[in-house]
C-alpha cells in the first residue's frame, strides 16, 4: 500500500467476510506466537458471528478493497456499574496497512459503538511481552489493570469443573 492507495474504511463484517476473518485471526496467532492454538474453522466461525444467536461480532477495515484489518468483540457485564461492557478479543492489522490509524479507528469506532449501546466501559488483553501494542494502547489512553490477572479454565479442566451434570 503506497500514499496513494485509496483511504481505508470500516463497515460491519458480513457472512462473506468469513475466510478474510479467519485468515487474520492465523495471522493474529501467528504474531503472537500461538499459531498451535488456533482450532477454528470456517462453518464454527461463521455460526458463531452470523448464526441464530451470535456470540461475537467483527468489525472490518478494508482499504482498496481488500481487508486490512478487524476488530472482533462481544458483550460482557459489570455487576458494579449495573451496565453491559464490551470486551475486545481481536485487533489486528496487517502489516501492510500499519501505521495508517486504521488500529486507532478501529477502536474508536469500537468505543463509539460501546457509547451508543450504554456500555460503561470497553476492556481487552494484552500479551506481557508484545511491547509495541502496550505503547500504541497506552497512547491513546488506556492503562492496565493493576492487581488483576487473567485465569481460564479450558479443554479438560473446563469439563472436569462442569462435573458430570444435574440430574
Amino acid at each position: 500500500m503506497n500514499r496513494d492507495d485509496p483511504p481505508f474504511s470500516i463497515r460491519a463484517a458480513e457472512r462473506a467476510d468469513v475466510p478474510e476473518i479467519l485468515a487474520m485471526i492465523r495471522e493474529l496467532a501467528e504474531y503472537e506466537r500461538l499459531a498451535h492454538e488456533v482450532r477454528a474453522e470456517a462453518p464454527r466461525l461463521e455460526e458463531s458471528l452470523f448464526g441464530p444467536r451470535p456470540y461475537a461480532e467483527v468489525l472490518m477495515g478494508t482499504a482498496g478493497g481488500r481487508a486490512a484489518g478487524f476488530a472482533l468483540f462481544f458483550h460482557n457485564y459489570s455487576s458494579f456499574l449495573a451496565r453491559p461492557g464490551i470486551y475486545l478479543e481481536d485487533l489486528y492489522v496487517r502489516p501492510a496497512f500499519r501505521g495508517r490509524g486504521l488500529g486507532r479507528a478501529l477502536l474508536a469506532r469500537l468505543a463509539r459503538i460501546a457509547l451508543e449501546r450504554g456500555c460503561g466501559r470497553l476492556e481487552w488483553s494484552v500479551l506481557d511481552w508484545n511491547e509495541p501494542a502496550k505503547a500504541f494502547y497506552r497512547n491513546l489512553g488506556a492503562r492496565p489493570l493493576e492487581g488483576w490477572s487473567t485465569w481460564r479454565a479450558a479443554g479438560g479442566a473446563l469439563r472436569r469443573l462442569a462435573g458430570p451434570g444435574e440430574g
